[in-house]
């Protein structure tokens, strides 16, 4: 079997099983745990420490019965289409978390799909997280360029569930605006009015067409706002919520990593849930 091993040190996860399982129910234990019957969901994905306890609150709100578990990333320019890893399994703290090969296999007959074949954080932070609440679901991992693919994966991966009879969970995975001299990005200058327009207008745009169900207008705002790095990933697990029916979305969450610490450069992190 070939395996995805783990590429992200132990500073962005932790590296063993009962550490990893300390960490996650310190986290769960941070969140009242309001809902359980989400079918997808937007995730940030930075290091745990910054962004983890909102990647948490998101997954935990998955219906429990789910069988198959896809993240979608992304961290590709627009025209770098649909990639997916295609190794049998993918390495994690608590062992092996195995790859949905029949999905894959059906996206690469509906969609061209290419080998992710770099190793990338937007999809690897959130497998140990799924590895520990739903023991015995199936991965698979993919990103998706920050355009009509990215919808057009989204409804395929419906189209899957549907014709496979297979209950799956799609989560997407973004940060928000980089701004600051570390990005090349700051229109607002510096200070609380930078973090203030970071939160109110560039990251609640975009937020803001999520919750709208309108993925297209989302790639586009970040496209042009710079609102989101991984726009595709986002819009992927919007466009599946919206093709199985999907009419609830609910913010969970929405903060900079200055919450967590404090710099002229900062990142926005949000945790949004799609409900049946």
């Amino acid at each position: 079997m070939k395996i995805r091993t783990r590429s992200l040190p132990p500073g962005w996860y932790p590296d063993t099983a009962s550490e990893t399982e300390l960490a996650i129910k310190r986290m769960i234990s941070s969140f009242a745990q309001k809902y359980d019957n989400a079918i997808a969901g937007i995730v940030p994905h930075a290091g745990w420490e910054f962004s983890g306890r909102i990647a948490l609150s998101v997954l935990t709100a998955l219906a429990s019965d789910i069988k198959t578990v896809v993240v979608v990333g992304g961290h590709l320019h627009k025209s770098d289409g649909i990639l997916s890893a295609f190794e049998e399994g993918y390495e994690t703290p608590f062992g092996i978390i195995e790859s949905d090969y029949d999905l894959l296999e059906y996206l690469k007959e509906n969609l061209s799909v290419k080998e992710d074949r770099y190793a990338d954080n937007t999809v690897e932070i959130q497998i140990p997280f799924i590895k520990y609440l739903f023991p015995k679901v199936k991965f698979l991992g993919c990103r998706a360029a920050p355009s009509k693919d990215a919808v057009s994966l989204g409804r395929v991966i419906a189209d899957a569930s549907e014709k496979m009879d297979k209950k799956i969970a799609v989560i997407g995975s973004t940060d928000l605006t980089h701004y600051g001299p570390n990005y090349g990005f700051m229109p607002r200058g510096t200070g609380d009015e930078a973090v203030k327009w970071v939160l109110d207008v560039n990251d609640k745009g975009f937020i803001d067409y999520l919750l709208n169900f309108k993925a297209e207008e989302a790639i586009e705002h970040a496209n042009r706002n710079k609102s989101a790095c991984s726009a595709g990933g986002a819009a992927a697990a919007l466009s599946y919520a919206l093709a199985k029916g999907s009419t609830q979305s609910v913010l969970l969450e929405h903060y900079t990593s200055n919450t967590v610490y404090p710099s002229g450069s900062f990142v926005g992190y949000a945790g949004i849930i799609y409900l049946y």
